[in-house]
């Protein structure tokens, strides 16, 4: 039972680091790798406030999650729009983005140390026994966060009008352009939302467990081999991709070893772009460089 739990929880945190991930992917083109450090950014933004300036947690969230959304936005404004501006490849942009995210990580390893940090205030509990296993509050409400996050965002990106147009932007940008869908408002849209999605799940893992400068890395590894797994642009594609990535990783950590977690992403990965390149989905995938 203590195995189902630990799947439960990483496909949970897995489906949000990949949509958050596909909604900027989706709607820009390339990979955004200092997504993983808006992950970060979000753990340390809620130490700063909740632990340093002694803020209360619920004002401590919420402003941890803003700014490092504003990272993920002004990361839009001053690096990749100007670069498309000048005609930049996806190879390029992606190449600023690896840039940018080392930048950027050494920038909290001044602040705060390469030393693990934690957030926890409280005594840590065992959890609530439920048929043999034990599962904490904080592992319980990560469960339930993610999940409702991820139908809410799906519900946003189909009915709301921000989230048409960045479907169609992500669709095809040079047509929204000519109907009067500003491509490059709408892409800084996708970046604000993928970056609280993806911030959300930063402070959920802070909760949970240390947090270190690079902590951001692994689950950006993890959020985009689900996203290719299931298929980019096919949400039901990522809940397939998540869950046989999350239930693959926790069945060889279990019988094998947590070594092999990254091993088993790669693995997984790679059979899919041999075996079926274009993910659960059947779509293809456009553009995709790295």
């Amino acid at each position: 039972m203590q195995l189902i739990y630990s799947i439960v929880l990483g496909y949970a945190l897995l489906l949000i680091v990949s949509l958050s991930f596909s909604t900027i992917y989706h709607t820009t083109k390339f990979f955004h790798f200092a997504h993983a450090i808006t992950l970060t950014f979000a753990a340390y933004f809620t130490f700063l406030f909740s632990i340093q300036l002694n803020f209360p947690m619920a004002i401590s969230i919420p402003l941890a999650i803003l700014c490092a959304a504003a990272v993920g936005m002004l990361s839009e404004i001053a690096i990749y729009k100007p670069l498309r501006k000048r005609n930049a490849s996806p190879t390029i942009l992606t190449l600023a983005s690896l840039g940018l995210y080392t930048v950027l990580q050494n920038i909290i390893s001044i602040l705060w140390s390469d030393d693990p940090r934690g957030v926890r205030t409280g005594e840590i509990r065992v959890g609530h026994e439920f048929l043999g296993a034990y599962i904490t509050n904080v592992r319980i409400i990560t469960i339930a966060v993610c999940l409702v996050l991820f139908v809410v965002c799906v519900l946003f990106m189909k009915y709301n009008r921000i989230g048409r147009n960045i479907r169609a932007v992500a669709s095809n940008p040079e047509l929204s352009n000519i109907v009067g869908i500003p491509s490059d408002k709408v892409i800084l849209w996708a970046f604000g939302i993928g970056s609280a999605l993806v911030a959300v799940v930063g402070i959920l893992i802070a909760f949970d467990t240390d947090m270190r400068p690079t902590m951001g890395f692994r689950w950006l590894l993890y959020g985009v081999a689900a996203m290719i797994i299931g298929g980019v642009g096919s949400n039901l594609g990522l809940i397939g991709g998540a869950l046989l990535l999350a239930t693959a990783q926790h069945l060889t950590t279990y019988y094998i070893g947590s070594q092999w977690m990254d091993a088993v992403a790669y693995i997984f990965l790679i059979l899919f772009l041999i075996v079926k390149p274009f993910g659960f989905s059947g779509k293809r995938l456009k553009k995709i460089e790295i």
